[in-house]
This record gives structure tokens, C-alpha cells and sequence, in this order.
């Protein structure tokens, strides 16, 4: 029997499949966030016969957008058109979480139409330019935390069956653990345990705001690939703690930004592999891999190899929306 076909249960929340449909911003969104029939089209398209759709990340506060067309999850307005794409989803046949998201100085003024805010004020190095971000206090970092809290319990109402945090590719969360941007003295810089201590506190506000069984996820920027940057090992530490707190998935990538690439040696199919394998030998709930998977066998053999528990299939399900129907067909067909 393929790994692929397996099911997964995550409290209550079971997966028929290990087939994920990772995070991937559409820019379908109207201007100010609110979803448009055009990105529920786009859902009911791709979802077709995966475990679980991660929809693309939607920002709490509109000073932590990062881009128009980008979803919103920051006010009650949206809440009716987030149960449209839930609803998508569930008749695709897939279960779905949404990914809540701060791009900290990953904006700019322009954009959100407030001045940046960040662990530190440090330019982002994603950005070649930018407004340099002000150093958050302790009261924007609690309307903050809020933010996440309130926009994880609208996804939870919406009909979602889970949320993602974003602490990866240089936004806000990423910014507070990745040494590059963190440079508090406080106790929430200096050491991994501190740059950590933000996250953990969100997670723990979500945990008390949704309750004992609903299911948390961390997409996690588990390596930064730069000199001075998030290592290896302190990325699976970082997880470890996440979990801790009260995740019960990491989404594993790396990369403090799209624009900085992954050193040599980390290609081909499933290329973030390493960082997985690092992540799962430090936690007990399952570890998501997504990075260059474009055919099934690849995915069946990271899943064999226990490279990771689920395998994130984006580009080839965006150009593809028949993908995951044909990938879960030919497995099934598969000599036991």
C-alpha cells in the first residue's frame, strides 16, 4: 500500500491522504483584502483530492500586509467570504487550514499605510529598499499577539479546520527568531530561547483561545542559508519548543526570503529534506516537506524514507489542477 494513501489524524482532524497543498499567494483578493468569486475559483480548482489544503496567508492587522490582493483575516467583514473558501475546500473533498500572517518589514508605508514595525529596526534583506521598520514595544507586540489570537478565531468560526502561523520567508514571526533581524535586548532577542519566546506566546494564546483540540499549525523557517543567520540546529531546536507550546504540525522551509536561495547541495525533489529530517528527529507531531516535488514517486519515497510525514505538492498542482487526482490514482495501482 503507498505511504501517499495513508491517513493522518491530527486530534480530531483526520487526513485521508498525505498530499498537501501548501501556501501560495494569489493576489486574488479585492484590493483591501476581502475574497473575491475569483479566489474561491481558484480553490475549488486545486483542491481536488488532497489531504489538506493550507490556503495562502491572509494578514491580521492591515499595518502587517504585504502586498494588494493578498487576503485578510483582521476583521469580521471577511468572515462570511473565509467560510466561502472553506466551504470549496471541504466539497473538494480535502481539509483546510488557514495560514495568518505579519509581514513585519516585509511592507512598506505605501502598502499597509503605516510605517513598518519589526523586532528590531533593521532593514528586512529580502528588500533591496524599503522604509527602514520602527523597533516594536511591548504594547504593539501584544495588540499584535491579539491580532493572530482574533484572526485564529475567525478562521476557526469561518469553518477552517486549522491555522498556520507564518514564521517563515522574512516575516514578522521569522523576524523575531532569525538572529539576522532580531537584535533585542530584551527578553525576547539575544538567545534562541528568547527570539523564540513570541512565538511561543502566540501559540499558547491560540491554544487557550480555540481550545484543547483544534489543531495548530507552524510553517517554520528552519535554516536561514546566510552567514550569521538561523542554523540548522537551531531551527529543530526552534521546533521543539513550538511544540511545546502547542503545535501539532511543523511546516518545514527555509530561507529567510524567496530571494535568498538554498546553498549548494539542497536540490532536486524535496530539496528542504534535510531540514525536515533535522525537525523530526527533535519532535513527535508530524513534519510537513514541501520544495521542488513534482512527481508522486518522489513523494512516496521521502514519505518511505521518513524524510518528513506529509509531502507539499505547489507548483506542479498550480499549473496542474489534475495533479493530485492522477498522482493518488497512480498509487493506488501500485503492486502491493
Amino acid at each position: 500500500m503507498s505511504h501517499i494513501l495513508d491517513p493522518l489524524s491530527i486530534h480530531s482532524l483526520r487526513l485521508s491522504n498525505r498530499l498537501v497543498l501548501p501556501p501560495m499567494a494569489t493576489a486574488k483578493a479585492s484590493p483591501e483584502g476581502r475574497v473575491t468569486q475569483g479566489l474561491v475559483d481558484w480553490y475549488v480548482q486545486k483542491c481536488q483530492g488532497l489531504g489538506l489544503v493550507i490556503t495562502e496567508h491572509a494578514f491580521v492587522l492591515p499595518e502587517g500586509r504585504a502586498g494588494l490582493g493578498q487576503l485578510s483575516a483582521a476583521g469580521d467583514e471577511n468572515l462570511e467570504g473565509l467560510g466561502r473558501i472553506a466551504r470549496a475546500i471541504h466539497d473538494g473533498g480535502s481539509a483546510c487550514a488557514l495560514q495568518l500572517s505579519h509581514a513585519g518589514s516585509r511592507t512598506s508605508q505605501a502598502i499597509s499605510g503605516a510605517k513598518p514595525r519589526a523586532p528590531s529596526a533593521l532593514a528586512n534583506p529580502y528588500l533591496s529598499s524599503g522604509d527602514l521598520p520602527r523597533e516594536l514595544d511591548r504594547m504593539g507586540m501584544a495588540l499584535v499577539l491579539d491580532a493572530f489570537t482574533a484572526g485564529a478565531t475567525r478562521a476557526k468560526a469561518a469553518g477552517f479546520d486549522a491555522v498556520e502561523l507564518h514564521a517563515a520567508h522574512g516575516y514578522l514571526l521569522d523576524q523575531f527568531l532569525s538572529p539576522l533581524t532580531n537584535r533585542r535586548t530584551d527578553l525576547y532577542g539575544g538567545s534562541l530561547v528568547g527570539r523564540v519566546l513570541f512565538l511561543q506566546e502566540i501559540a499558547r494564546a491560540l491554544r487557550k483561545a480555540l481550545g484543547p483540540g483544534y489543531p495548530i499549525f507552524v510553517r517554520l523557517g528552519a535554516a536561514d542559508f546566510v552567514e550569521g543567520g538561523l542554523s540548522i540546529e537551531d531551527g529543530a531546536e526552534a521546533a521543539a519548543l513550538l511544540v511545546e507550546a502547542g503545535a501539532d504540525l511543523i511546516d518545514v522551509s527555509g530561507g529567510f526570503g524567496y530571494a535568498l536561495k538554498a546553498p549548494s547541495g539542497y536540490s532536486g525533489q524535496g530539496f528542504l529534506s534535510p531540514l525536515s529530517r533535522a525537525v523530526k528527529a527533535r519532535v513527535k507531531v508530524p513534519v510537513l516537506l514541501t520544495g521542488g516535488i513534482t512527481e508522486a514517486e518522489a513523494a512516496e519515497a521521502l514519505l518511505v524514507e521518513g524524510a518528513a510525514d506529509l509531502i507539499g505538492v505547489g507548483r506542479a498542482i498550480a499549473a496542474d489542477s489534475r495533479w493530485a487526482r492522477r498522482a493518488l490514482e497512480g498509487q493506488r495501482q501500485r503492486p502491493r
